[in-house]
């Protein structure tokens, strides 16, 4: 969930029960401090990880995550710990999204060190290499983990964090870029995320073949894909929807219009590989249009159905 001008907790569980009564699979936010336009003095910065605890508390059957968290937001034993915990708190219904971070203002604003592009490729490898690992450590184990890397260093951790669900929370990475976000993902997603725009046809493809260059079987992995929606039973409905998909990037790759269109988008991305789609909601405070998605575009549609606002 990205709200244009953030929430307040009471909001974002005012949509996860909506979402949840509408029959979808899922519930994921966006993990964000600042809003796409920095100058916005209405923004309410919440921290992703500590609504979804909550929501793991005051929700039933959903599963939660981030879609996708900034890895330069927290240290990777740290962020094992606090995924385990809502894990936990959730019983086992979590799922971790992780990805490089991109916004440097938000970053300036708040105080946290924004490397460059390379570094931070560097610096999520090496945590997805702790997470796992104090995953995947047996309590007790006389050894503990241990993790010696350029950007981050484990010495004998013997109390891991253990999370409900076994092996650990599934794993989502994704992204437009053509080499690392798919090498990456390759080692360590359960998911594959093909992002907006562009050829996702074509992205599969390049994490399939970098799944057999891992020597791992590509079947392996869900495909996912994001669709922004505006639905409408009416025109005017329709209308209010789509104006709030501000930018013409968002517009282009979003399903505005009925019911019958929003079904139409999402078999084309089932056509192009994806079996999980997350629509993405931009009026946080709308559960009409949750109601309506529910009701009139989930019977049409087959596999994981997710809101993602």
């Amino acid at each position: 969930m990205e709200p244009r001008h953030g929430a307040r907790y009471d909001d974002i569980l005012a949509l996860a029960r909506t979402t949840e009564r509408a029959g979808f699979d899922a519930f994921f936010r966006s993990d964000h401090l600042l809003g796409v336009d920095p100058q916005d003095p209405t923004y309410l910065p919440t921290d992703c990880w500590t609504t979804l605890g909550g929501l793991a508390r005051d929700t039933t059957r959903i599963r939660l995550g981030a879609l996708v968290g900034a890895a330069t937001f927290r240290l990777p034993g740290i962020l094992a710990t606090i995924v385990a915990s809502v894990d936990e708190m959730s019983g086992g219904r979590v799922e971790l999204g992780l990805g490089t971070g991109w916004y440097a203002r938000e970053h300036e604003a708040f105080g946290i060190p924004f490397p460059e592009t390379r570094e931070r490729f560097d610096r999520i490898e090496e945590q997805l290499a702790i997470i796992t690992g104090l995953w995947r450590t047996p309590t007790g184990d006389p050894h503990g983990f241990s993790f010696s890397g350029k950007h981050y260093r484990v010495e004998g951790n013997r109390t891991p964090p253990a999370p409900t669900q076994v092996p650990h929370p599934p794993i989502i990475i994704g992204g437009s870029g053509p080499k690392r976000t798919p090498e990456i993902a390759a080692r360590y997603a359960n998911e594959f995320n093909a992002a907006l725009g562009g050829d996702l046809r074509e992205r599969y493809a390049i994490f399939a073949r970098a799944c057999e260059t891992a020597g791992r079987d590509p079947e392996e992995a869900r495909r996912s894909a994001v669709l922004p929606v505006a639905c409408g039973a009416t025109p005017s409905e329709v209308d209010r929807r789509g104006a709030i998909i501000g930018s013409d990037f968002m517009r282009e790759n979003a399903a505005i219009g009925s019911p019958g269109l929003v079904v139409d988008r999402i078999a084309q991305l089932r056509e192009s590989g994806a079996d999980t789609v997350y629509l993405h909601i931009y009026d946080i405070h709308d559960l009409d249009h949750i109601e309506l998605l529910g009701r009139e575009v989930l019977p049409q549609v087959t596999g994981p159905a997710a809101v993602t606002a």
